[in-house]
């Protein structure tokens, strides 16, 4: 059987599916099969749709109904989602099943890392003129600090992403405590990419939008993911109950957590524990926030927990707390386990979803693309509570969403008919050619 086109890279890294001969002499590695990396493609192509939702889309405080439900699902979750699928697709550079070794893994490691640079750049300008919500420059950082772990097992990284998930968002609390004002301009001054008017090291480590203390879980479990053999149909009747466990448990350990605090707290306050002019927990649950309520898109902490330790209790999107890291792990488990076993369970699905999958082959172009394009159309892209939204906080339409996703399925599957990779796809891939040199 031949090998399989390496397609499922993540929406930055779309590796090319040729091989280098380097790559080509090295022993024969278990390949997953062809339909489980175009579930792959279809997994990604919904993580690029859900981007579109949150950042064209209607604001959550203008959302309702069954859109109120879609945005809530792709706040935050989207982009995790991504994340864990550029773990993996790191895997698909450095080694599905086995790690590569020797020249190949070198090879390999250079390719990382080129792509990591290039990201970097691309995020760093983009950032310059569509702000902070851009998260190429984000996944730069993360391929460098992931180059170590490529050749640990499925069991090694799964506990080194779940210690990150639970210990990244404490450390990343304790730590923006202590970085004040005056050390944050001491440290831009003296960071290149501060400098380009781009997000700093600081922001991409600690105070972004995507910051990797916590969001290294992400990458590692994706890495996870791409060591074990998804094709298999015991991993993945594991995977799918434990896909959907992780989210339940983080989403409804938070919100009973909450509950608790706030009838504590609501108990404190009627014995006079607290000063005057303070509200009670318990409101602040049963308004925005509270569980059935999509607008609050799962935050379900008392507001007046805000910045205080109990923050560290919410799942809300964004806020790179323990449950949220956790809970969008799960779901995106769950994602690319019915993704996959979709495309090999039905046949037909491959062929109606062809479009949608194409998106998912080139979805860098479809990355950039969408805030290129949306830019021109809006002239806006600013940032909004926890999301982000191209449009003025009055929208309410869905049109932009709509226009978009079928725009990028309508290029995508025609691109495809003419070539194998996107656009961008083609000139990442040319950049990394000179890692074959490496010996």
């Amino acid at each position: 059987m031949p090998p399989p086109r390496d397609t499922s890279a993540a929406p930055e890294t779309s590796p090319s599916p040729s091989r280098t001969p380097a790559e080509s002499a090295a022993p024969a590695e278990p390949r997953p099969s062809t339909g489980r990396l175009i579930g792959v493609d279809l997994a990604r192509a919904l993580a690029v749709f859900g981007m579109y939702v949150v950042h064209l889309g209607p604001s959550t405080s203008n959302a309702s109904g069954i859109g109120a439900w879609v945005r809530h699902l792709a706040e935050g979750r989207s982009s995790a989602l991504f994340a864990t699928l550029a773990g993996f697709s790191l895997m698909l550079i450095a080694g599905r099943l086995e790690p590569k070794t020797g020249v190949a893994g070198r090879q390999a490691k250079a390719r990382i890392a080129i792509r990591a640079v290039i990201l970097l750049v691309l995020g760093t300008v983009m950032i310059t003129f569509y702000g902070d919500v851009v998260i190429l420059a984000s996944y730069g950082l993360f391929f460098l600090l992931a180059l170590p772990l490529v050749r640990l097992g499925a069991t090694t990284l799964a506990i080194i992403a779940a210690a990150i998930a639970v210990v990244g968002p404490v450390l990343a609390f304790g730590l923006k405590s202590l970085v004040t004002e005056p050390v944050k301009a001491a440290i831009k001054a003296y960071d290149p990419l501060a400098q380009l008017g781009g997000a700093g090291l600081l922001d991409l480590l600690l105070t972004g939008f995507y910051p990797a203390m916590p969001w290294m879980a992400f990458i590692i479990a994706g890495m996870a993911l791409g060591r074990l053999d998804v094709s298999s149909g015991a991993v993945r009747r594991r995977l799918a109950v434990f896909g959907p466990a992780l989210a339940l448990f983080a989403h409804g350990a938070s919100w009973l957590l909450a509950q608790l605090i706030g009838s504590v707290r609501e108990a404190s306050e009627m014995q006079g524990a607290r000063g005057p002019g303070s509200s009670g927990m318990s409101k602040g649950l049963k308004g925005p926030g509270a569980m059935g309520d999509p607008s609050a898109a799962g935050d379900m902490m008392p507001p007046d927990t805000t910045g205080s330790a109990w923050s560290l209790l919410t799942s809300g999107p964004h806020s790179g707390m323990p449950f949220d890291i956790i809970g969008c792990v799960g779901v995106a488990i769950t994602v690319i386990v019915l993704a996959t076993t979709a495309i090999d369970r039905l046949p037909l699905l491959q062929r109606l979803a062809a479009p949608v999958i194409a998106v998912g082959t080139m979805s860098l172009t479809a990355y950039v693309g969408h805030f290129v394009l949306s830019s021109q159309m809006s002239g806006t892209f600013g940032a909004s509570g926890a999301g982000v939204t191209a449009g003025p906080e009055s929208q309410a339409s869905w049109t932009p969403v709509l226009v978009f996703i079928l725009g990028a399925m309508a290029f995508a599957w025609t691109w495809s008919r003419f070539f194998r990779k996107g656009p961008l796809e083609h000139l990442l891939d040319l950049a990394t050619k000179p890692a074959k040199h490496i010996r």
